[in-house]
C-alpha cells in the first residue's frame, strides 16, 4: 500500500497543526496506514543512529481502558481519539546496533569499513552509559520522532495532541511493558479533528535568538 497523503504542502502542514483534544470517536486508524504512519515517522535522527524510539499504538477498548488510569487530565483525548500513541525510550537499544548498520552495509548505505570503525567506538561508550544518561539520549531520541509523528498525521489528514501529564511511573506496567528497559517520553493522541483548535502565539526570533 502507498503512502495516502492527504497534503504535501509543507507550510500548510506546520502552519495548520493545532493540538487538539476532542476527536471524532467513528473515525478509525487501521493498522497498516498507522504502520506507514510510522515507519515516515522514524525519519527523524537519532544519536549515532540507535533509533531508541519504542511505539504502543492504544487502539483498542481494551488497550484504552487500561490507560485511562494513567492519563490524569488527559481521559478525552483517550477516549475520543483514534489512538493513543504512546512513545517510550529503549534504554537497551544499542542491542540493535549490528542490525542497524549491518543492514546499511548490505543496501550500500554505509561502507563495511565505516560499521567496523563506529561499533568499535560506540560498543565501550554504550556499555560504560549510566542509566541517567541512555534516559536523557531516549528522551531527546523521542522528542525528535514526536514532534515528527505530529507533522506526518497532519500529512495523512489527521490531527494530534502531545501529552506530557502522565504517570510515568504507571504507564510501562499498564502496557504490559518492561518497566526497567522502556522509558516514557510521551503520548500523541491522533484522530480527526471533532474542533477547531486554537492558534496559538509564539515569540518572535527577536525575543529569543542570542546572535554572536
Amino acid at each position: 500500500m502507498e503512502n495516502t497523503y492527504k497534503e504535501n504542502n509543507f507550510e500548510t502542514i506546520m502552519k495548520g497543526r493545532r493540538s487538539i483534544r476532542s476527536y471524532d470517536p467513528a473515525v478509525k486508524i487501521s493498522q497498516e496506514e498507522m504502520e506507514q504512519i510510522i515507519n515516515d515517522t522514524v525519519k527523524a535522527p537519532s544519536s549515532v543512529n540507535m533509533q531508541p524510539w519504542r511505539f504502543a499504538v492504544v487502539s483498542s477498548d481494551e488497550g484504552k481502558e487500561a490507560l485511562a488510569p494513567v492519563v490524569r487530565f488527559n481521559k478525552l483525548q483517550n477516549e475520543t481519539s483514534a489512538a493513543m500513541i504512546v512513545i517510550f525510550g529503549d534504554l537497551n537499544s544499542f542491542e540493535h546496533a549490528e542490525k542497524i548498520y549491518g543492514t546499511a552495509v548490505e543496501q550500500n548505505l554505509m561502507p563495511q569499513e565505516v560499521k567496523e570503525r563506529q561499533l568499535e567506538m560506540l560498543s565501550p561508550l554504550f556499555a560504560q552509559m549510566s542509566t541517567e544518561e541512555k534516559k536523557e539520549m531516549a528522551i531527546i531520541d523521542g522528542a525528535l520522532a514526536a514532534m515528527n509523528l505530529m507533522l506526518v498525521a497532519r500529512a495523512y489528514g489527521y490531527d494530534t495532541n502531545p501529552i506530557g501529564g502522565f504517570d510515568r511511573e504507571k504507564i510501562a506496567k499498564a502496557l504490559d511493558m518492561d518497566e526497567e528497559r522502556y522509558y516514557p517520553v510521551m503520548i500523541i493522541s491522533i484522530g480527526k479533528a471533532n474542533e477547531e483548535g486554537y492558534p496559538s502565539y509564539r515569540l518572535p526570533a527577536a525575543d529569543i535568538t542570542t546572535w554572536k
